[in-house]
């Protein structure tokens, strides 16, 4: 393969899910995340943030099966929705509070993290990040992370003045978070084929992180679920596909002439491009 790296403003787009109730799923995220439908059908809602683009696609199968909380398949980890700022991140920690679901949390040293999972067992991050002036790395290049006890209180007195308020504007998935089959597989396909550069190469915890444009990660690869972990089952939920959106067409076109040259084939269809890991992880391909 030729050197190539992926455009340094390439980013994430929606992630759709599938899901096994959609009027309880709408509650969950429109509620408890602080998203709103901009769309829906029988089966299907998209949602996203006052002016901004899709952010979650559900969608309802049929007999769904729950995946359970402790995967052991290949797979969504999580998906992290970026805020704008800390002030956001308050208001998000107090709505949780409020609702009373479990919540996780870790200060990460290039931002501050909450945890939760939906009514169907898809892992979810909402975060916000430290200014890129405070990022460290370490002597090999990858960024120095934590997963430090979060200021609780000091995210709820960023938030103190501020009212009530659903997810703001310029809130954007940030990155997502993968179980895979192997992390050399990862390394290839992520990294040799797409182009996305290592940010983050943590064997001790078994786990690659990925990205365009020294981000911290678009991509978090690990192995917790088992080396050569299989694909769901079609009946499970989980994630359909996430979404890689290219800065240009010209540069889609690239990434899908490499793709195709390089054996992973592309599959069109009217809502974009298709391609599947190694994984067995689809992603959809466009562009802005």
């Amino acid at each position: 393969m030729t050197d190539y790296h992926i455009p340094d403003n390439t980013v994430l787009g929606a992630v759709k899910l599938k899901i096994s109730d959609l009027n309880r799923s709408i509650a969950f995220y429109e509620e408890i995340v602080g998203l709103k439908v901009t769309e829906r059908t029988a089966t299907t809602a998209s949602l996203s943030v006052e002016g901004g683009d899709p952010l979650v696609l559900l969608e309802q199968i049929p007999n769904a099966v729950i995946t359970p909380p402790r995967r052991r398949t290949a797979g969504l980890y999580h998906f992290a929705i970026l805020l704008p700022n800390r002030e956001s991140l308050g208001q998000t920690l107090r709505r949780l509070i409020a609702s009373g679901i479990a919540i996780g949390q870790a200060d990460h040293l290039v931002s501050e993290a909450l945890y939760i999972s939906d009514p169907d067992n898809n892992g979810i991050e909402i975060y916000a990040d430290r200014p890129r002036s405070q990022w460290k790395k370490d002597a090999r290049g990858d960024y120095v992370m934590a997963t430090d006890p979060i200021d609780w209180e000091g995210l709820l007195a960023a938030a103190a003045e501020l009212p009530e308020h659903d997810l703001p504007s310029g809130t954007i998935i940030g990155h997502v978070h993968l179980h895979t089959v192997g992390l050399p597989e990862s390394r290839a396909f992520y990294h040799n084929l797409l182009g996305f550069e290592i940010v983050g190469d943590y064997a001790a915890m078994r786990a690659l992180f990925v990205a365009a444009g020294g981000y911290h990660h678009h991509l978090g690869l690990n192995i917790w679920a088992g080396i050569g972990a299989p694909p769901p089952e079609e009946d499970m939920t989980g994630l359909d596909y996430f979404t890689i959106i290219y800065p240009t067409n010209e540069t889609l076109t690239t990434a899908m002439q490499r793709l195709q040259e390089n054996g992973a084939p592309v599959e069109q269809t009217s809502n974009g491009h298709f391609v599947t890991d190694p994984s067995g992880i689809r992603i959809r391909l466009t562009s802005n």
